[in-house]
């Protein structure tokens, strides 16, 4: 995610809190679970949480997008867009489809979405790292940068197509009136194609990511493994503006960030390109390869399958037959299953495509990798949030999805449990943290996700549980970038876009008594007849 917080000079707004109880690191449940809701008690009065949701998403509009926080982030981020455009399709789906308008306006030409479009009406010492770090019209012109807008250079998750498809099932008619899915089709299309050619570096058909940021999930313990063969910049090459407003025990270590910046930098230095050597690099098991990291994480590849499903259904609506994408997304699904699935834990686990033999993180023996065309490196021990994410997938294994909500209800994360939500990271892990950052606390976006896939598969008294819970929490934490997962306390930004954006979705489907809320996105099946889809093929 790489939100590094504002300096002083920062635009003005609240400040964030990091007041609450000091972190309980790997010591499991506390000893009291947080009080139990009353049954049948409303989580906020529909017109109440919409009119406080909406009063954050006015804040944080700049008028063409939405920042994420005004005094945290106050550029427009990738996958915090994709998110607020769900919820902000309730209250203007004009506004919905700006946001991902001018997101994608940013698009590189060689297809990729950059991860920060950077407002140049904020000054650069607001915001590290900054437009002058990543250089993108300079360094990333062989890649096609734009020259009208700054960029970053990496990615995030690509939530991007279903997005766009809930934002015009809001309103068709104006979606239809503006060309909205024409439009962006094309963007669409390359973004997805982007991922699928330029970041296959396993050889196997899923996503590579090159750096933690474009997972989304910063300081993940998942990472631990695979940074550590990244030395850190120096301390003294660049200043950490996080630091003036969080607390350092809520944020990433200065190892990890320094090692952050090293990978950045590298990417940079090297045009933000993938070239053939990368690929080799990656599919050679103890390599250090160009930048070091590489990893096929399964909670991204997730969201491009779930995409792609909703880009066919774009497709579809478009008149063209969509045959062809249904096609690729369940085949995707399947590499997602042979590649990253372990049976005997019940979890998709992430895989280090730069690893040798051993475990990354114990140090140990592997665990068994998968034989076949392309496989490379070696599942990652830590059990984290983005191994439940899958959940959001169609036409996942009835017993993968069985035991995926076996484990999430379990004392790794305690869905329904002593947890208020489901945390980022397992709860019995040495490395879980309930307060820094992605190493334990629950986000709302990845709670969103989990409802959706819950409901998706028909685990609808899980899915209620699980809704109910975070449209409290949410409400009860003045919508906070993320919470303690036992006590539900606010860390981070408060009034922050995506948790808006996400408890408004909710919200609305809850008051309406919608079970399956929009789900015609996700499903495997198609209105057009036989034939493919020529964009597809060709993708």
């Amino acid at each position: 995610m790489d939100r590094t917080t504002t300096t002083r000079a920062a635009i003005r707004s609240p400040a964030a809190s990091t007041a609450g109880p000091s972190a309980r690191r790997g010591a499991g449940p506390p000893p009291a679970s947080h009080p139990p809701r009353t049954p049948g008690a409303p989580q906020a009065a529909p017109a109440a949480l919409r009119e406080r949701a909406a009063r954050v998403l006015g804040a944080n509009w700049t008028g063409t997008s939405t920042v994420p926080s005004r005094a945290l982030y106050p550029h427009q981020w990738s996958w915090d867009s994709a998110f607020i455009a769900i919820g902000l399709r309730h209250l203007s789906p004009l506004r919905a489809q700006l946001e991902l308008e001018t997101l994608l306006s940013a698009q590189w030409a060689d297809g990729r979405v950059p991860h920060i479009v950077f407002n140049p009406a904020v000054p650069l010492d607001a915001y590290f790292p900054s437009p002058d770090f990543w250089r993108s019209t300079t360094a990333g012109r062989a890649a096609g940068a734009p020259l009208a807008v700054q960029t970053s250079g990496i990615v995030q998750p690509p939530v991007h197509a279903l997005a766009a498809w809930l934002v015009h099932l809001a309103d068709p008619g104006l979606s239809r009136a503006r060309s909205f899915l024409s439009r962006l089709h094309p963007r669409l299309a390359a973004w997805h194609r982007h991922l699928l050619h330029h970041r296959d570096l396993g050889g196997a058909g899923l996503a590579a990511v090159v750096h933690p940021w474009e997972q989304g999930m910063d300081n993940s313990p998942c990472w631990d493994g695979p940074l550590s063969r990244v030395p850190p910049a120096r301390p003294h090459s660049y200043r950490r503006a996080d630091l003036d407003h969080g607390s350092p025990q809520d944020r990433p270590t200065d190892l990890d960030y320094g090692r952050y910046v090293r990978l950045a930098t590298e990417y940079r230095d090297a045009g933000y390109g993938y070239g053939a050597g990368m690929r080799a690099r990656a599919g050679t098991s103890g390599g250090t390869g160009g930048f070091g990291f590489a990893v096929e994480d399964p909670a991204f590849n997730a969201l491009l399958i779930a995409s792609e499903h909703a880009l066919a259904r774009i497709t579809a609506e478009l008149g063209v037959p969509a045959t062809a994408r249904h096609d690729r997304a369940e085949r995707l699904t399947r590499v997602l299953v042979e590649r990253l699935w372990d049976a005997e834990d019940g979890i998709f686990r992430c895989r280090d495509l730069l690893a040798g033999g051993s475990d990354p993180v114990t140090g140990g023996p592997g665990r068994a990798q998968v034989r076949g065309e392309g496989a490379s490196g070696a599942l990652v021990g830590e059990r984290g949030v983005t191994g439940l994410i899958p959940l959001v997938v169609p036409g996942l294994p009835r017993d993968v999805v069985a035991d995926l909500v076996r484990t999430a209800r379990g004392p790794h994360f305690e869905l329904g449990g002593r947890a208020r939500l489901v945390p980022s990271h397992d709860l019995l892990s040495p490395a879980f943290d309930p307060r820094r950052y992605w190493r334990g606390p629950a986000w709302f976006n990845t709670n969103w996700l989990l409802e959706r896939g819950l409901r998706l598969h028909g685990a609808r008294e899980h899915a209620d549980a699980l809704r109910a819970a975070l449209l409290d929490t949410a409400v009860a934490s003045d919508f906070a970038e993320y919470v303690d997962p036992y006590t539900g306390d606010g860390c981070g930004a408060r009034g922050f876009g995506w948790s808006a954006a996400l408890a408004l979705d909710l919200g609305v489907a809850a008051a309406h008594g919608r079970d399956m809320s929009d789900m015609s996105d996700m499903s495997t099946e198609t209105t057009a007849g036989p034939g493919s889809d020529e964009g597809a093929r060709n993708d």
